[in-house]
């Protein structure tokens, strides 16, 4: 059973960029992507089968937001998820895959 969730440092870059990106677009937003991410990394951590393997080794996992088209990716150690990288649905994967 997952205890706890970490967020890495670039992967709370990627958090704190489009959460700016989407308050300059209407106030208000930006927080509510950030409670989407949660409750996306919530989902991922009560369920980890659901979520999509995306390295064949099975190391790295992946969720997606439900209302931003946001993909986060993270492992899981012992009773850790490690958040890796929040990237819009347009981003290229190879972003996440230089942070290993």
């Amino acid at each position: 059973m997952i205890q706890r969730v970490i967020f890495r440092p670039q992967a709370v870059e990627d958090v704190v960029e489009v959460a700016v990106w989407y308050e300059t677009r209407a106030p208000g937003l930006g927080e509510q992507l950030i409670d989407e991410i949660l409750r996306a990394t919530r989902r991922a951590q009560d369920n980890l089968e659901l979520s999509r393997i995306v390295r064949r080794d099975g190391n790295v996992r992946r969720v997606l937001t439900n209302r931003f088209p946001y993909r986060i990716f993270f492992s899981v150690v012992g009773e850790t998820l490690y958040v890796h990288a929040v990237l819009h649905g347009a981003r290229h994967d190879r972003r996440w895959t230089e942070r290993l």
